[in-house]
């Protein structure tokens, strides 16, 4: 039983790595939105905003990324949860778990929770633009 305890735990602290780095992401993309609405302010170049839009593309693709994985670390720790002792192997393959639409990185990047945060954060570059003077 403490082989899978220890299992479950290394398995585990890469799903709390993980979850952590999504909301460093997310912490990091409204950050540097705010630092190029500023810029826009000061200097009232529109092409700040532009660079907006490129900035939230890549950090919704690096944050779906983690949410993909973390989702693939959860399928992993429940299989491992059911295994019996003898087949505890300490395995940390994921790849097995990647079935369904929800379990792909494209599916994760267009999770509720992600089209909300970063939509929200498109919305306000998006509004940004419009009401910056040309």
């Amino acid at each position: 039983m403490e082989a899978k305890l220890k299992h479950l735990e290394f398995i585990q602290g890469v799903i709390n790595r993980l979850a952590t780095d999504s909301f460093r992401v997310k912490g990091w993309s409204v950050v540097l939105i705010a630092a190029l609405f500023v810029l826009l302010a000061r200097e009232g170049r529109v092409e700040f905003a532009l660079i907006g839009f490129a900035v939230v593309i890549v950090f919704w693709g690096l944050d779906g990324y983690f949410l993909w994985q973390e989702r693939l670390f959860r399928a992993l720790y429940d299989h491992v949860r059911s295994l019996n002792l003898d087949s505890i192997d300490f395995s940390m393959d994921s790849r097995a778990f990647r079935t369904g639409r929800a379990r792909t990185w494209l599916g994760a990047t267009l999770s509720v929770t992600l089209i909300l945060f970063y939509g929200a954060l498109v919305l306000a570059v998006a509004l940004v633009m419009l009401l910056a003077d040309p």
